[in-house]
C-alpha cells in the first residue's frame, strides 16, 4: 500500500471504492489465519438464492454482516464471514423452465437428465451475479471458502442427514393433506404456503335430505370443492341438530347420498352450523374422515383442473359435463350457476378469511392429499424450544422469541418433498421385486434383499433440506474437518424475520440433533426495507431500489450509513424509491463532512510530521484539548457498547455526533488560529486533532470502509497500514475530565446564546456585537478567559466583557446561573423592531381574548369533545407562553408602553 499524494478537493467515491476494495483481496484481509491464537467471531451468510441478483434487502442484511464482523475483527478475532449461493430448488426451476418454453419446449420433452443438465449449465453462466454485487456494497466475506448447496461436500451432508433421520425412523412416507401449488406442481411445507388476509365470500348451500323434504345448508369458502364431499358434519353438542346425525343428505349436482355425522371439529358458531367435509382437499377434514372411517376423493388434477375424479367408485353419481376440465376459478362460477338455477344458493355473504399463497409464484395453493415425504419434528423442536429457554441462544429483539417458542410449540411435521427435477434428489430406492424401500448414503447398484433392480424415487428435497446444514456442511460437516473443529459453533446469525421458521429454527433443529451443540449462540433479526407507504420492498410492487445504483450515485458508504443509522432493534427501514438523493442525503454528506474534515487534518500538517499525543504532556493542553479528549473518551466505549449490544443506529451515531458536533463544529474551530500559530501549542493541537481523527475513523469503519480506509492511510506513519486489520480503539480513563467537559460546555452555551440571539432579531452576521456577562462562578469565568479568542470569533463579538447589562438588548440566561446581555442598539432599528413587537402581542392578546371567552363558555366544554377542549387549553398555554416571551423582548429593548 502506498501512500498518495495529496488528497483530491472533493470526494469520488467512484475513484476510491473499487480500487481499495481490490487492493483488500489482494492482501487476503478478509481470510481468517489458520494458525491465529485469536478465539475465531464466525458469522454465516444467508445464502442467498442462486438466481439472485442485489436487492435493498440483500443490501441491508449484508451490510449488518459486515458491519458486525469488520468490528470483531478490528478487536483482534480471528473473523470468518463464510459465503454462498442457495440452489433455490423451484425459483431456479422456474426460470429455466421460462426459458425452455420461450423455445418452444417443456421439461417433460426435452427429459430429467436433459433437463438438469440446462439449469446446470444457467447456474454456472449467472449463479455468481448477487456474490460478485455484494462485493461492490464492501462485503468482506472470505471468499476463498465460498460454498454452493448443491455442491459435492454439501450434498453429501444432505445424504448423511436425510439417512440418518431415516435410520431414527424420523423420515417417513405419508398419505396426508399437504399445500399444493398448481403453478408449480409441488409440495410446499406450511411456512413456504403462510395464510394471508384476503377480502372472499360465504356461500350458504342447501344440501336436500336424502329421506324426507326439507334440506340442511352448508356454508363454505369453496363450492367448487363440493363433489368432493363425503360427508356433512355438526358439532354433537349443538342440541337443534344433532338430531339429523345418522341421516343423509344429497350432494347437490352429483346426486349421491351421502351421512350427517357429528364431530367436535366443527365451530357450530361458523356460519350455519352445517359443515361439507372434504378430506381430500382439507387437512381438517381429512382428519375428521379418518375418524368416520370416510373415503377421501380428490376432485382436482394437479394443475387446478376439474376433473372426473370425485365420483369414481360412487354409485350413483351423475355430474354436469360443463364442470370437468374447468380451471378451479371457473369451476367455482360454473357451480354456483348450476346450484342458483336448482334454487339451492341459499344466500353469499362478504367473508374476510385467510388464505394461503405460495411464496415463490404467489398463486392460490390447494390443499390437497397426496403422497410426500415428512420429518417427524417433536423430537428435533424440544431441545431447540430448551436451547432458548436456557439462553443457549438468544433472540434479538426479545419479542421474536416468543414467536420462536410460539411455533415450536404447536410445531408440524415437516413436509420435505417436491415434485421438482432441480435439487436434492430423495436417496431412497425401491425394489419392486421384493417390495422394499431404502435409504443409502451412496447409490446402491442392486436390493440389498433379493439383488433385483431399484428404482430411485422421483422427488427432490425441499431447498431448506439443505440449507439447514448450513453453519454445519460448509465446514465440512459430516467429516471432523480442521474448520468444524476450529469454526463451529458460529456467533451471530443475522437474518430477516419471515425466515424465522423456514430457517433459523431448522438449523437449531440440525445443529442440535447432528452435533448436540447449537449452531450459534444469538440470532439478530434486523428490520425490513419498506417505501413511504410501508409497504416491503418487491419486484411486483415496482417499489423497490437498485443498492447498485445508490452505490453507483453516492457510494457504498452513503448506502451503509443510510442503512445502519436508521436501524433501530425491532424497527424497520423506510425509503423512497422515487427520492434516492433524499433517502441517502443523510451517508452522502456525512461522507462529505469526513472528507473535508480530514482535509483540514491534513492540511496543517508538515511534510514528515508525525504528531503523537503520547509525547505531549497533560499539563501543556489547553482547554479545548482537554474537552475534546475527554469526549473522545466517552465515545469509545459508548460506540463499543451499542456495536456490542446490537444497536447499530447507536453505534454509529455516537461517532457521528463526536466528529460532527465535537470534532468539526468545536474544536477544529478552536484550534484553527492555534494550528497557524507559534510553538509548541500548533504541535499539541495537531497531535490531538489526528488523535481524535484517527480514533473516529476507527470506529467509523465498520459502517462505512471505504472513505475511513482512504482517510485513515493518509494520516502521518499509517500508509502501510490498514483499518480492516487496525486495533479497535481503546479510550484511556485518563483522559476523561468531567471539569472541562463542564467548563467547555459553559463556553458552547455563551456562544450559542449570543448566536439565537442574532437569529431571533434578524442581526446581520457581518455586524459584531458588544456582549457582558454576570454572576459567574470562578470556574465560568476561567472557562471565559481561556476561550475567549474563540468566544468573540465565532459569536461575531466585538467587545466581552464581564459587567451589568445597559441599554436596550437582549437577556439570556446561561448554565450554573451566568446571566448573558447584548447590546442590540446599534444592530437594530430599536423602534422599528419594537413596533414589531408590540404589533404582535396586540393580535395575540385578540387570538387569546376569543380563545379564553371559548373556554370559559360552559355550552363548549361541555359539548364538546373532552379531546378538542383539552387542545384548546393547551393552545391557550402556548399562546400565553409565546405572549410573555414577546413581553420579556419589549422590556429588555427598553420598548415605550402602547
Amino acid at each position: 500500500m502506498t501512500e498518495p499524494a495529496t488528497l483530491p478537493p472533493r470526494y469520488d467515491a467512484a475513484l476510491i471504492e473499487s480500487p481499495l476494495y481490490g487492493e483488500w483481496l489482494a492482501a487476503g484481509l478478509f481470510t481468517p489465519s489458520p494458525t491465529s491464537a485469536a478465539k475465531p467471531y464466525v458469522v454465516m451468510i444467508p445464502p442467498p438464492y442462486v438466481t439472485s441478483v442485489l436487492h435493498m434487502g440483500h443490501g441491508l442484511n449484508a451490510t449488518v454482516q459486515d458491519v458486525l464482523v469488520r468490528f470483531e475483527r478490528m478487536r483482534g478475532r480471528n473473523a470468518l464471514w463464510l459465503p454462498g449461493t442457495d440452489h433455490a430448488g423451484i425459483a431456479t426451476q422456474n426460470v429455466v423452465e421460462r426459458m425452455v418454453a420461450a423455445e418452444g419446449t417443456t421439461r417433460h420433452a426435452l427429459g430429467r437428465d436433459a433437463f438438469v443438465a440446462r439449469v446446470w449449465a444457467h447456474v454456472r453462466e449467472t449463479g455468481n451475479t448477487i456474490l460478485e454485487q455484494l462485493k461492490a456494497i464492501g462485503a468482506s466475506c472470505d471468499w476463498t471458502r465460498t460454498r454452493f448447496t448443491l455442491e459435492p461436500g454439501l450434498s453429501r451432508a444432505v445424504r448423511e442427514a436425510f439417512v440418518r433421520l431415516w435410520e431414527e425412523k424420523l423420515i417417513y412416507r405419508g398419505h396426508r393433506v399437504i399445500h399444493w401449488c398448481s403453478r408449480c406442481h409441488t409440495a410446499l411445507s406450511d411456512e413456504e404456503a403462510e395464510p394471508g388476509e384476503t377480502d372472499g365470500a360465504l356461500y350458504h348451500l342447501r344440501y336436500p335430505l336424502a329421506d324426507a323434504p326439507g334440506h340442511v345448508t352448508v356454508a363454505t369458502t369453496r363450492p367448487e370443492t363440493m363433489l368432493g364431499d363425503v360427508a356433512v358434519a355438526v358439532h354433537p353438542d349443538d342440541e337443534s341438530k344433532r338430531r339429523l346425525v345418522g341421516r343423509e343428505v344429497v350432494l347437490p349436482l352429483a346426486e349421491i347420498r351421502i351421512p350427517i355425522v357429528a364431530d367436535e371439529h366443527v365451530d357450530a358458531g361458523f356460519g350455519s352450523g352445517f359443515v361439507k367435509i372434504t378430506p381430500a382437499h382439507d387437512a381438517d377434514d381429512f382428519e375428521v374422515g379418518r375418524r368416520h372411517g370416510l373415503p377421501a376423493p380428490l376432485v382436482m388434477t394437479e394443475d387446478g383442473r376439474m376433473a372426473d375424479l370425485a365420483l369414481e367408485g360412487r354409485p350413483g353419481g351423475r355430474v354436469p359435463e360443463p364442470i370437468f376440465g374447468l380451471d378451479r376459478v371457473e369451476a367455482r362460477a360454473k357451480v354456483l350457476e348450476l346450484l342458483r338455477a336448482r334454487g339451492l344458493v341459499e344466500k353469499v355473504e362478504s367473508h374476510r378469511h385467510a388464505v394461503r399463497r405460495c411464496y415463490r409464484c404467489d398463486t392460490v395453493v390447494e390443499p390437497r392429499l397426496s403422497d410426500q415425504w415428512f420429518v417427524t419434528m417433536a423430537p428435533l423442536a424440544a431441545p431447540a424450544l430448551e436451547a432458548h429457554r436456557t439462553g443457549a441462544v438468544r433472540i434479538i429483539p426479545e419479542r421474536r422469541g416468543d414467536e420462536y417458542e410460539r411455533w415450536l410449540t404447536g410445531i408440524r411435521d415437516w413436509n420435505i418433498s417436491r415434485q421438482l427435477w432441480w435439487g436434492h434428489r430423495i436417496p431412497v430406492w425401491y425394489c419392486d421385486a421384493c417390495g422394499t424401500a431404502k435409504a443409502y448414503r451412496d447409490d446402491p447398484m442392486r436390493c440389498d434383499g433379493c439383488g433385483g433392480a431399484l428404482r430411485q424415487d422421483e422427488d427432490v428435497l425441499d431447498t431448506w433440506f439443505s440449507s439447514w446444514l448450513w453453519p454445519l456442511s460448509t465446514l465440512g460437516w459430516p467429516e471432523q474437518t480442521e474448520d468444524l473443529k476450529r469454526y463451529y459453533p458460529t456467533d451471530v446469525l443475522v437474518t430477516a424475520p419471515d425466515i424465522l421458521f423456514f430457517w433459523v429454527a431448522r438449523m437449531i433443529f440440525a445443529g442440535l440433533h447432528f452435533t448436540g451443540r447449537v449452531p450459534f449462540h444469538t440470532v439478530y433479526l434486523h428490520g425490513t426495507v419498506r417505501d413511504t407507504r410501508h409497504r416491503k420492498m418487491s419486484k411486483s410492487l415496482g417499489n423497490g431500489i437498485d443498492p447498485l445504483e445508490v452505490v453507483q450515485r453516492y457510494g457504498a458508504d452513503a448506502l451503509r450509513f443510510t442503512v445502519t443509522h436508521g436501524l433501530a432493534v425491532g424497527t424497520d427501514i423506510i425509503l423512497d424509491p422515487d427520492d434516492l438523493k433524499g433517502s441517502f442525503a443523510s451517508g452522502r454528506n456525512f461522507a462529505n463532512k469526513l472528507w473535508n474534515v480530514g482535509r483540514l487534518v491534513l492540511s496543517h500538517l508538515a511534510e514528515g510530521e508525525v504528531p503523537a499525543l503520547d509525547d505531549v504532556r497533560r499539563a501543556d493542553l489547553g482547554l479545548a484539548d482537554r474537552w475534546v479528549l475527554s469526549r473522545l473518551a466517552r465515545a469509545v466505549p459508548e460506540a463499543t457498547a451499542h456495536f456490542e449490544r446490537f444497536r447499530l443506529n447507536d453505534a454509529v451515531g455516537t461517532p457521528y455526533r463526536f466528529l460532527w458536533e465535537d470534532f468539526a463544529d468545536w474544536y477544529l474551530e478552536e484550534i484553527k488560529p492555534r494550528l497557524r500559530g507559534p510553538e509548541p501549542a500548533g504541535s499539541h493541537a495537531r497531535a490531538v486533532a489526528v488523535h481524535c481523527f484517527d480514533t473516529a475513523l476507527r470506529l467509523l469503519h465498520p459502517i462505512m470502509p471505504f472513505i475511513t480506509e482512504a482517510l485513515f492511510r493518509r494520516l502521518p506513519g499509517r500508509s502501510n497500514q490498514s483499518l480492516v486489520t487496525a486495533p479497535w480503539p481503546d479510550a484511556p480513563e485518563r483522559w476523561r475530565d468531567e471539569a472541562a467537559e463542564r467548563d467547555f460546555a459553559f463556553v458552547q452555551a455563551l456562544v450559542n446564546a449570543v448566536r439565537a440571539i442574532r437569529a431571533d432579531y434578524g442581526v446581520p452576521p457581518r455586524h459584531a456585537l458588544a456582549a457582558s456577562l454576570a454572576r459567574l462562578g470562578d470556574s465560568q469565568r476561567r472557562a471565559v478567559s481561556l476561550e475567549r479568542p474563540m468566544i468573540l470569533r465565532l459569536a461575531k463579538l466585538s467587545r466581552l466583557e464581564e459587567a451589568p447589562a445597559s441599554g436596550a438588548g437582549a437577556h439570556a440566561v446561561l448554565p450554573e446561573g451566568g446571566e448573558l446581555f447584548v447590546a442590540l442598539g446599534d444592530a437594530i432599528n430599536v423602534a422599528k423592531e419594537c413596533g414589531r413587537l408590540a404589533e404582535q402581542v396586540r393580535r395575540l392578546d385578540g387570538r387569546l381574548e376569543l380563545l379564553r371567552a371559548k373556554l370559559e363558555d360552559p355550552g363548549f366544554t361541555a359539548r364538546a369533545p373532552a379531546e378538542v377542549v383539552a387542545r384548546e387549553r393547551d393552545k391557550e398555554r402556548g399562546w400565553g407562553e409565546k405572549r410573555g416571551a414577546l413581553a420579556a423582548k419589549l422590556a429588555a429593548l427598553d420598548c415605550p408602553e402602547r
